[in-house]
């Protein structure tokens, strides 16, 4: 129908985003249009704002309004630790979790041979640059435990062998998990990562 053409725009738009099909994102547009005056102008206006000023931050990489975002700007961070991300979500997930105080340093990505990704194409060499330039004394790799985060990881460690400390975040059976759920890695890991009590 050439008058829901719009709507089905839309559709198709939304049903690109993370998370949701065709089916989800159907059901979060007629949401939004029947929601029209509480969600869908003030969503529009938002996104609007959005697209004319998120940007990228020019020291770590993470997402904000400014060239140079809050977490990098805050001066109560430790200067002397910086965590090594793959992407954004994946900071913010450190942030959430509210133990970390350091700075954070996101790559944009993992190194991949099959998709042509080399460290040039990530933010290895800025991040290489910051190693110096803020006297880092400790780099903790919050890579993800693929193939491709592990390759990534090993491939920094080396980089950075004998100018910091490099460390990565522990592997294994996460809080309330159930052995026999896991699979065969997370339990190898979690035994190889064991400690004393």
């Amino acid at each position: 129908m050439a008058q829901n053409r719009d709507i089905e725009d839309l559709i198709d738009l939304m049903a690109k985003l993370p998370g949701l099909g065709p089916r989800s994102a159907r059901r979060a547009v007629l949401h939004l249009i029947r929601k029209r005056g509480q969600l869908l102008a003030p969503l529009a206006t938002q996104m609007q704002r959005l697209s004319d000023t998120a940007r990228e931050c020019l020291n770590c990489g993470n997402i904000g309004t400014d060239d140079v975002c809050d977490l990098c700007t805050k001066p109560d961070r430790e200067n002397g630790t910086l965590c090594v991300v793959e992407d954004v979500a994946d900071l913010w997930a450190m942030e959430r979790a509210s133990v970390f105080k350091g700075r954070y340093h996101v790559l944009g990505g993992t190194l991949s041979a099959l998709d042509g990704v080399g460290p040039d194409d990530l933010r290895i060499p800025k991040l290489l640059d910051r190693i110096i330039t803020e006297n880092v004394s400790e780099v903790i790799l919050a890579l993800n435990a693929t193939i491709d985060g592990q390759t990534t990881a090993h491939y920094i460690a080396d980089q950075l062998e004998h100018r910091v400390t490099v460390t990565s975040l522990a592997q294994g059976v996460p809080i309330g998990g159930e052995l026999d759920y896991l699979d065969d890695g997370t339990i190898t890991a979690a035994l190889n990562a064991r400690r004393k009590l």
